[in-house]
């Protein structure tokens, strides 16, 4: 055996120091025709060779560091702030003068006197290693370390990356190294620095100087005080061990050992160490509040629907991943349209009429007609993930693929899509039919044929509910059988087609809107952002717009970029949303709406809506200057508001005007009285024309299709629901339908339609 060498013999520490020198020098020297720059105070020179260098990364000279972005309201107020990495990139004339003088002093004291490698570092390093019989002291500069720094970095969160960025091996050491040099060579000592005190990790989620700063002091890096910069410097080297958090002490003697080196480099005075010394670590912790969990007003929510813009729209870029590294990246300054006084009295309203701990939620979104602006965007529970605070992040206003769930059934709020899609085809304004209590859904022409299953009952609720109605009467009293005899003449096709027009391009799940009699009656499920953006587009005289969320956006590096557009086309003649907005206007004074009311009088219009066993209540109303969609039901699952208790009021069953109409009105009657009140233009109802002759075949009476891109024929209504409203008590006469779900007649209340067979399935409400 051989014999027992005592720990720290001589042997041992010459074999340590040669060891350390290998690796720190003559790695370095060994690289592919690298020769070392000056080493100045020990007057070794090499000759560099900058060709034998190559050329290095740009990203590491100014590398594109993952930083915060910020999201402004219509005003400039700030909604949040959101990261990947808690980081904002700072100048050197924003950094304390002191903070970059103690990185300097703990770390690399001769870094403004050496080149990439400090040979006289790497021998001081040596001799107290082999001294201490461990290698207790490193010699990596300042530049070396920034070098780290920038592949870690670079590796993000992919494991393998971070792992390979971080081995201490001899080619990562020689690259490091080669790296070093040529950065030398191309950026001053200054701008290292500034990179360097960028890129920096300072644990509890605080990336460079400026977050560190405001995360323990609560202050920017251009204010740190003498023990501030001291213990931010102190904390590099381990971050976790020097937490001043987890360990006061340790932060505080590490801190100490910093303002000792300022003083003994000269670089402050013996009483300002003396002060510095004497001081508390004095912490002012902010804990790091990242994203829309933070925004106020219920803002998170329309915060989160910003996200999902810029990671989907390909305005951002071309593939997923260019969007995902967009918004990854950060330093997005985003504006946006949401207006901050609409967004509270949306959240007031919403909050005020429906309680977070109900069973039931409200969500309510404000268009801005002509332009698609999103003003307001809200809903009853806080933006959050602690379902026993009666949080969500489920976004009830949006569609499945922006962070929403599959949307709710509109009931009889799709009528006058109907009703467009009549006037614009030639059907007079007052057009009569016989509308009786009940029947079955007649044959109807589709885009691509006929749809003509037989037996499939239609009716509305009151059973004194009897034609003949006019479409003026029809819609006030919102009538399911009218609307189908309507229906048949127009046909499926200019009805799909008139939807797709106002803007419900898809249903809220993403898949198209089926093409089935029972689509007239809000079977099929939306958002109400969809819905809020149809009844601009009436607002605006048949212009539609897309909903548009962003304003302008400028990049990290101030560059201002694409954002999406509205896209405004005109949906329908101005004429035919004329006529739409005179029969939704009687709504609103004659009809189901009534009750209703704008405190300074201002005419508005809109319409009512109600789904099958009360599973959901809308009211979608408008001025030409404002639209405004109310959802009321269950936020994950078939709640039937019938014998329940909402917003601390008892309510025996839920109408679109007794239930989303308060909340409507509360919204409204913040924010519009004040402003310009613009007319609508309206038309003049004549009287009533006589009913299309029964006679006449449905084919006849049908409007002709033209091709539909979802081709396919229709094989049910689309479904076991009937659609519609019913008047709430003591208002008019009459009512309609108990529709709801997602298909047409053909099965039990409740069953959804989906693909259209004819059989009844389980209804899919969100």
């Amino acid at each position: 055996m051989a014999p027992h060498r005592p720990a720290g013999s001589p042997l041992d520490k010459a074999g340590l120091g040669v060891r350390f020198l290998g690796i720190s020098v003559l790695a370095g020297l060994l690289v592919a025709g690298m020769a070392l720059p000056a080493v100045g105070a020990l007057g070794l020179t090499v000759k560099s060779s900058a060709d034998s260098l190559g050329t290095i990364p740009d990203d590491f000279k100014t590398p594109p560091l993952s930083q915060a972005s910020y999201i402004y309201d219509a005003k400039g107020g700030l909604i949040a702030k959101v990261f990947d990495r808690d980081r904002t990139i700072l100048t050197k004339e924003q950094m304390a003068p002191i903070m970059r003088q103690a990185q300097v002093d703990i770390e690399d004291n001769r870094f403004f006197e050496h080149g990439a490698v400090d040979l006289k570092g790497v021998l001081r390093a040596v001799g107290k290693n082999a001294s201490s019989g461990a290698a207790s002291q490193g010699a990596s500069t300042l530049t070396q370390q920034y070098v780290k720094n920038v592949n870690i970095e670079k590796a993000g969160d992919d494991p393998a990356a971070f792992q390979e960025a971080t081995k201490k091996s001899l080619g990562r050491k020689i690259q490091e190294l080669k790296y070093a040099i040529k950065l030398e060579q191309d950026l001053t000592k200054d701008e290292i620095l500034t990179n360097y005190l960028n890129i920096t990790y300072y644990d509890h989620q605080a990336y460079g100087v400026e977050a560190a700063a405001n995360r323990y002091f609560a202050k920017s890096a251009k204010d740190l005080t003498i023990p501030e910069a001291a213990m931010l410097a102190g904390m590099v080297q381990n971050p976790s061990a020097y937490d001043p958090i987890a360990h006061p002490k340790a932060a505080q003697a590490r801190r100490d050992t910093v303002i000792n080196k300022l003083l003994e480099y000269k670089h402050i005075t013996p009483q300002q160490a003396k002060d510095a010394l004497a001081s508390g670590l004095g912490i002012t912790y902010k804990e790091p509040l990242n994203g829309c969990i933070t925004a106020q007003a219920g803002m998170g929510f329309f915060c989160d629907y910003v996200r999902h813009v810029v990671k989907n729209d390909p305005v951002f870029g071309k593939t997923a991943a260019d969007r995902q590294k967009l918004w990854s990246q950060g330093g997005l300054k985003i504006n946006t349209t949401i207006d901050p006084d609409k967004q509270a009295a949306a959240y007031h309203a919403v909050t005020t009429k429906v309680y977070p701990t109900d069973d039931v939620s409200a969500a309510m979104t404000m268009v801005k007609p002509g332009t698609g602006e999103i003003l307001a965007m809200a809903q009853t529970r806080q933006y959050g993930l602690d379902a026993k605070q009666n949080q969500t992040v489920l976004n009830l206003n949006v569609d499945a693929a922006m962070g929403g769930g599959n949307g709710f059934s509109p009931g009889s709020t799709f009528k006058p899509i109907l009703a467009a899609a009549a006037l614009e085809s030639g059907i007079p304004i007052s057009q009569q039919y016989p509308a009786p209590h009940d029947m079955t859904y007649p044959q109807m022409s589709t885009c691509t044929g006929t749809w003509n299953e037989k037996g499939v009952p239609v009716q509305n609720e009151a059973t004194d509910e009897k034609g003949p109605f006019s479409m003026n009467d029809a819609m006030a009293k919102s009538v399911n059988t009218y609307f189908v005899q309507l229906e048949q003449q127009v046909g499926l096709c200019p009805m799909k087609q008139m939807i797709n027009k106002v803007g419900i391009k898809n249903l809220a799940n993403g898949k198209p809107v089926l093409e089935v009699p029972s689509m007239v009656l809000g079977t099929q499920e939306v958002s109400p952002l969809m819905m809020a953006s149809v009844y601009a587009t009436f607002g605006a005289r048949g212009l539609h717009c897309d909903p548009i969320a962003i304003s302008s956006l400028v990049d990290a590096t101030n560059k201002k970029l694409s954002v999406p557009s509205a896209n405004c086309t005109q949906a329908m003649l101005q004429s035919t949303a004329d006529g739409v907005n005179t029969l939704l206007k009687t709504v609103t004074e004659k009809g189901t709406a009534a009750n209703i009311k704008i405190d300074d009088g201002r005419p508005f219009a809109g319409k009512t809506g109600t789904t099958d066993n009360r599973y959901a209540a809308w009211f979608d109303g408008y001025t030409p200057d404002l639209a405004t969609a109310v959802w009321l039901g269950g936020p994950s699952g078939n709640v039937s508001m019938r014998d329940i208790t909402i917003g601390g009021i008892y309510r025996p069953q839920v109408y679109g005007a007794d239930g989303p109409g308060p909340i409507w009105g509360m919204a409204m009657n913040d924010v519009l009285p004040g402003t310009p009140i613009t007319p609508f233009q309206l038309v003049q109802i004549p009287d009533s024309t006589p009913t299309p002759d029964p006679n006449s075949s449905p084919s006849d009476a049908a409007s002709s299709p033209s091709s539909d891109a979802a081709g396919g024929t229709a094989t049910n209504a689309g479904g076991g629901l009937i659609g519609g409203f019913s008047f709430p008590p003591g208002t008019l006469n009459g009512g309609n339908g108990i529709g709801g779900g997602n298909g047409g007649p053909g099965g039990s209340p409740g069953t959804t339609g989906g693909t259209p067979t004819g059989k009844p399935s389980k209804p899919g409400h969100h």
